[in-house]
């Protein structure tokens, strides 16, 4: 019996010992320095933002990482003139927004270039990430470490991508590179519902550094999909020295009846300013929020007061042409459940409560991309019917200065496009796992290539850029 309890003490106090590892708080406040869009180069684009490409990655574990793969080798494979420079369209992409799978897929793209299509399949696309990850519970040594309050399931899979995918890669090694594609891997705010981006602006609010920070722990918040994964936990911090709530905040909050989306997004500044009331934040799978990973691509569509964001670039009259690749992996895999009497228990209830708002909300934020594109043509054009107006009927008059005009392109790739229903179906009844039989990888990677190239936008698009 004595030995029965000094080995359960022994347990006990070698799982407390266990730590998950915690984000750093910001020594000072530097709006120049850290993982910003406004702190990378152009790189191979060089061009003054004049052709600014964004790619949005959706979820759907390892189906959505091999079709977002398949997608950015056929943008490999893609050669455009810009400028008088002959490149790939892959070279001028600026921003990748990723969710869950794809989140692996733009993480090690942006962290190891080229590199991606020597080994990606390999360490990640074609291994049983999820069969690893059950090996990684039953081992014993780690029910001693489950055991702590401070360590939990997401723990071992961030440890485990950190050290088989990701290199043990932290945000610095993006920031010391300097060069896009800007990368913000997105996860859900458990408190607010909301898109929370790995992205120094964001930590800013946390008084963090995301310099030290696991890239693979992002990509784990990203994915940690609930009831299956535990969240990933964030300190909140207090402000660092020369720290300022930005000034669009104050303005913000009295704009309820004006602006509401300003005014939703500076409630969320007040939540991580209360460091007494908020003090850790929990992030769960960022599909609950975004699923096909668009919706930072429309904030900075929409911003004018974030720094680099589309919105600024277009009114400073910098970009002329706008292009928004979206890869869609979402499925819908045969139906079951209407064809009996017994309602469904607790566990499917609980997962198509998730799911369908997902798809739900994902067709709308596509749609709202469009409907944004169409918007701002709409404006521009109706500022020159404004200009001629007052030039024909008012000469003296000072003019509305003119809108720049700037060509869209929003492409999006997904399974219901295919056009062969047999083939059709057996993409859409794919399921969402970690682990893929190597052929259907090979496939899904074909089928990403396959599905952009025969896009008409996209076909417009290259045919421009020749």
């Amino acid at each position: 019996m004595s030995c029965w309890l000094a080995g359960l003490l022994l347990i006990g106090v070698l799982g407390g010992c266990a730590q998950a590892p915690m984000n750093a708080p910001l020594a000072a406040y530097r709006p120049d320095a850290g993982y910003r869009f406004t702190t990378l180069d152009a790189g191979d684009a060089g061009d003054g933002d004049g052709l600014y490409v964004a790619l949005a990655f959706s979820g759907g574990g390892t189906r959505a990482a091999a079709l977002s793969y398949g997608v950015l080798k056929a943008l490999a494979d893609t050669p455009i003139t810009w400028q008088g420079k002959r490149k790939r369209l892959l070279d001028e992409v600026d921003l990748i927004s990723t969710i869950s799978g794809g989140s692996f897929t733009g993480a090690y793209y942006a962290l190891f270039g080229p590199g991606i299509f020597t080994d990606f399949e390999s360490r990640f696309l074609k291994r049983d990430i999820q069969g690893e990850l059950g090996r990684q519970l039953w081992n014993p040594v780690n029910w001693i470490r489950l055991a702590s309050p401070s360590f939990d399931r997401i723990d071992l899979a961030a440890e485990l991508y950190d050290r088989t995918v990701f290199n043990g890669k932290r945000f610095d090694a993006l920031t010391a590179a300097r060069h896009r594609p800007f990368l913000v891997i997105n996860a859900t705010n458990m408190s607010l519902g909301r898109r929370f981006g790995f992205i120094q602006d964001q930590f800013d609010g946390l008084g963090s550094d995301l310099g030290p920070y696991p890239v693979a722990r992002a990509v784990a918040a990203s994915s940690a999909f609930p009831l299956l994964l535990s969240p990933v936990t964030v300190r909140n911090y207090p402000a660092p020295p020369g720290y300022e709530r930005p000034a669009w905040v104050d303005g913000a909050l009295g704009d309820y009846e004006v602006n509401r989306r300003r005014y939703q997004r500076a409630r969320e500044w007040t939540l991580y300013a209360d460091k007494a009331g908020h003090p850790y934040v929990h992030l769960i799978d960022g599909g609950l929020a975004d699923n096909i990973g668009l919706r930072d691509v429309i904030d900075s569509a929409q911003d004018a007061a974030r720094p680099g964001s589309i919105r600024q670039l277009m009114n400073q009259r910098k970009i002329r042409r706008l292009v928004v690749i979206i890869v869609n992996a979402r499925t819908e895999p045969p139906e079951t459940i209407d064809t009996q009497r017994r309602a469904p228990g607790a566990l499917e209830v609980a997962m198509k409560t998730a799911t369908v708002a997902m798809d739900n909300y994902s067709f709308e934020t596509i749609e709202l991309m469009k409907d944004l594109a169409g918007a701002r043509e709409q404006a521009r054009r109706a500022v020159e019917d404004c200009r001629r107006l007052l030039a024909d009927r008012c000469p003296s008059a000072a003019q509305p200065p003119p809108l720049n005009e700037i060509r869209f392109s929003i492409i999006e790739i997904n399974f219901d496009s295919i056009a062969d229903p047999k083939e059709r179906e057996e993409f859409l009844s794919l399921p969402t796992s970690f682990a893929l039989p190597p052929a259907t990888v090979d496939r899904l990677i074909a089928k990403g290539g396959e599905l952009l190239r025969q896009s008409e936008v996209f076909q417009e698009l290259v045919e421009e850029l020749k």
